[in-house]
């Protein structure tokens, strides 16, 4: 996993270069990529969590989740690998200015995420090979590094992004970094609140895409105790988390608000300066005016400082070409996070609720579609949110100190990177697809734990002692 890092086709500056083109080879991969880090920061955490409760209470269904999600979980930590790979030359190849100016100061996290890395990967290999070979806890706790090393690797690149958005800790003199606070660089203002955020978005990513393949399957027709235990294992975590989800992210919506206040603007459309600022719903900002929106009068200021007098930074306050393009992206994305956000909020609350009252899951169809959706829904929101991040930044790529075209490569050549980049990326996500949709028909057949492969669960007898791993 790597830099979280830039973005759009439509913030492109006016001039020059292989700008524009190198912002949508590094959109395509990271776009991609993003999806498989969610996936491999918290899905570990959902195999352990099945296979704990099958050691413990001796369920026979909750293990057998965790033995083929073990195998689900080496297809795409490998397939991560590779995309997180591509990102790691991206950063020299088309972003040579940021890393010759400022890579004395993201040294360091890029090196503890590397570290990470490859615990996580170590760890990986000595779980998926130790299935029927390793005693049943010393089994589990060597999945635990992984589900460990995955969020501190995260953390370490929610770092860089955060510095780029609020850099400090380090002193520069005539262009040339001469000393650097590793701390201050790691844990800078933003980084409060940009690594809970993701953190928390991997979570429910990971538990919401858990939950969709199993309410897919229950839509099927598939109403037996496996593919609810997979969607209860699911579903749970990643619904409790999305309250939480939403408190750090109102809480960060207001700590932009004060350190980068030109990205809140546009966010919420405030063109000027001033209090009893409204809030607008949906909507497109062309030319001083909002189509189709919905204005909720004071709703903006109040949201910022609980006052509707509290006031409100605009667009006015920097010259036009300090200003985020595509105003209009920034704020839809922005609304789409915080509805889908809040869609997921409501199904949680749901099952919540009629599970109070009857000790059960709603039984209604109307459920069950939105469970299925819920993965989509997660990561489009992750997604959009990454938009409004790294497009609300511009037309700095550190902000404040270094605009996004001094950053990019001046050579050639990109555009043609970008188009083996998309062929290639679109065979991989296809390949990535059928693999998993292959493994899925393999358990549906039953013959998925017969596997004599040297990563695959086998049913091999335990050690004296110990209980059975395995169905």
């Amino acid at each position: 996993m790597t830099a979280f890092q830039t973005v759009s086709l439509w913030a492109a500056p006016a001039t020059g270069g292989d700008v524009v083109p190198a912002r949508a080879q590094m959109a395509t991969t990271l776009g991609f990529h993003i999806i498989l880090a969610c996936l491999g920061i918290a899905f570990p955490t959902f195999v352990l969590l099945a296979e704990y409760i099958g050691l413990r209470r001796g369920n026979e269904v909750a293990m057998t989740l965790a033995r083929r999600w073990s195998q689900a979980l080496g297809v795409l930590v490998a397939v991560g690998a590779v995309t997180g790979t591509v990102l790691s030359f991206e950063l020299g190849l088309l972003w040579p200015g940021l890393m010759h100016r400022y890579g004395a100061v993201l040294g360091l996290p890029f090196g503890v995420e590397g570290l990470f890395f490859f615990l996580e990967a170590v760890f990986t290999a000595i779980y998926l090979y130790g299935w029927g070979r390793l005693r049943s806890w010393a089994h589990f706790w060597s999945g635990v590094p992984i589900a460990i090393s995955g969020v501190f690797g995260a953390m370490s690149v929610i770092a860089v992004n955060s510095w780029m958005n609020q850099p400090g800790g380090f002193t520069e003199v005539d262009g040339r970094i001469t000393s650097v606070n590793p701390w201050q660089v790691y844990f800078n203002h933003a980084a409060f609140y940009e690594m809970p955020h993701m953190i928390l978005a991997a979570y429910m990513v990971s538990g919401f895409l858990v939950a969709g393949v199993y309410a897919t399957g229950i839509l099927r027709g598939r109403r037996n105790r496996y593919h609810y235990a997979g969607f209860a294992l699911g579903f749970v975590p990643a619904a409790i988390l999305t309250p939480f989800q939403i408190f750090v992210g109102d809480t960060a919506a207001r700590a932009i608000a004060q350190d980068q206040p030109v990205k809140f603007a546009t966010m919420e459309y405030v063109p000027q300066t001033s209090t009893h600022v409204p809030e607008w719903l949906a909507g497109v900002y062309v030319n001083g005016h909002v189509y189709g929106g919905i204005k909720i009068p004071d709703l903006d200021s109040l949201l910022v400082g609980f006052s509707p007098n509290t006031k409100v930074i605009g667009w006015d306050s920097v010259p036009a070409a300090q200003r985020p393009p595509a105003a209009w992206l920034i704020h839809l994305c922005f609304d789409v996070m915080v509805g889908l956000g809040s869609l997921l909020l409501l199904v949680g609350l749901w099952a919540v609720y009629t599970w109070w009252r009857k000790r059960k899951l709603p039984p209604q169809r109307l459920f069950w579609l939105l469970g299925a959706v819920s993965g989509l829904a997660a990561i489009v929101a992750m997604e959009a949110g990454w938009v409004v991040t790294e497009l609300g930044r511009q037309p700095w790529v550190v902000y404040q100190l270094q605009t996004t075209a001094d950053a990019a490569t001046k050579n050639g050549g990109v555009l043609t990177t970008l188009t083996l980049i998309i062929i290639g990326y679109a065979v991989l996500g296809v390949a990535t697809i059928a693999v998993l949709r292959m493994l899925s028909a393999r358990w549906r057949r039953g013959d998925a734990d017969q596997a004599d492969v040297p990563y695959g669960p086998t049913p091999e007898a335990p050690a004296s002692g110990e209980t059975r791993v395995g169905v």
